[in-house]
């Protein structure tokens, strides 16, 4: 049935051994098995004979047999197999290093660098640092499972974050997950099923600011721009910085008196790229003031640069400048006690306003956000 055929090596001259099978009709391959010693071949002839035996007969092949054919090189199993004396060796896809998380993340952020805003990309490297403060940065992404990202919520709760803090840095570790299962890294997010990881409005951090505390942080601006950008704040409801830096001379329609806004936040949505609102009466002097300044000035230079382009706030515009810190002292020289969210409560207190004046749905148009949104970040007093 088989015969086992001994040569020698003329490059080292050890001997090499293969196997000639009569398959029939004059049919006979031989098998080379290479470099073994006499015992290890005439085992292996008699594996060969097995497998022509269970090709014959149709039986189950025996265990010893089964576990050679697993472990004999590529060369030597695809030969049996092309002679169909045992199936072809089915093709592993070849094991690839599973990444980091803190080079995950990186990667991730990376990726994404030209779409997302500054100010988002900061959020993402803070959600990054607790997660490898936490789990290290050269933790093996598959190797953390639900219970590590509920331990994970539960480190982030003992550092007295706010709960608000908690359900975005959980949010955004969800989301870096949810990338790595897309790209097929991991087959599954140890986040998947935590639940609260959107913001909830806080109510203990709103607050209705006054005019009355408008006007007094007004009187005490160090200057025209400055209060420019509290009223657009506190009048306009504008978004700050942003909106605020978008703004340009052509966006102020004095003749229809109204606004275009430009909001760099909603600007990924269709037909959210900008918006028109009123120049509101509250509004308008702080406009005319900074308008009049600006012709004044001994740099104003119309034919340089057409007047629609100029920006609006031409101060403050470095990413240096800490409007929050120059806030707080114009608060305190005003003798008023800061309150949460400077700015956010400022913008919440116009729409307030302008909820109660006018259908909810236009005033929600005019500060570019849904009435659901409205509804939710509305100052009750």
């Amino acid at each position: 049935m088989a015969s086992l055929i001994k040569t020698t090596s003329k490059r080292t001259g050890k001997p090499r051994y293969s196997v000639q099978v009569n398959i029939g009709e004059r049919n006979r391959p031989t098998f080379p098995l290479g470099q073994l010693t006499k015992k290890q071949a005439e085992a292996a002839k008699g594996h060969i004979e097995n497998l022509l035996s269970t090709k014959r007969s149709g039986s189950i092949l025996d265990g010893p047999t089964a576990d050679w054919l697993a472990r004999i090189d590529n060369s030597l199993r695809d030969r049996l197999a092309k002679y169909e004396l045992c199936a072809p060796r089915v093709a592993t896809k070849p094991q690839t290093a599973v990444p980091k998380l803190g080079a995950f993340i990186d990667g991730y952020i990376s990726k994404r660098s030209e779409e997302l805003k500054p100010r988002t990309i900061i959020n993402l490297k803070v959600a990054r640092g607790h997660l490898v403060e936490f789990f290290s940065v050269d933790r093996d992404l598959d190797s953390i499972t639900p219970g590590d990202a509920d331990d994970f919520r539960r480190s982030l709760i003992a550092k007295g974050l706010e709960e608000n803090t908690v359900r975005r840095t959980c949010g955004r570790a969800k989301q870096f997950f949810r990338d790595a299962v897309r790209r097929r890294v991991i087959d599954e997010s140890p986040f998947a099923d935590m639940k609260a990881t959107s913001v909830t409005a806080n109510r203990k951090r709103d607050y209705f600011v006054t005019s009355e505390e408008a006007d007094a942080m007004l009187e005490a601006c160090p200057d025209t721009q400055w209060k420019l950008i509290i009223a657009l704040s506190r009048y306009g409801g504008l978004r700050c910085p942003s909106e605020h830096l978008a703004l340009t001379w052509g966006d102020v329609d004095w003749k229809r008196k109204r606004i275009r806004v430009r909001s760099p936040k909603t600007a990924h949505h269709d037909g959210h790229e900008e918006r028109i609102m009123p120049l509101f009466p509250q509004l308008q002097p702080y406009l005319e003031a900074a308008w009049q300044e600006l012709i004044d000035s001994e740099d104003f230079t119309p034919e340089a640069q057409p007047t629609s382009e100029l920006p609006v706030i031409t101060r403050y515009r470095d990413s240096n400048s800490n409007l929050r810190t120059q806030l707080l002292r114009i608060i305190k020289r005003a003798g008023l006690v800061a309150w949460p969210k400077l700015f956010q409560n400022m913008r919440a207190t116009r729409a307030t306003e302008l909820a109660k004046e006018h259908p909810g749905h236009v005033a929600a148009t005019w500060l570019g956000h849904s009435t659901k949104v409205a509804d939710k970040h509305t100052i009750g007093r």
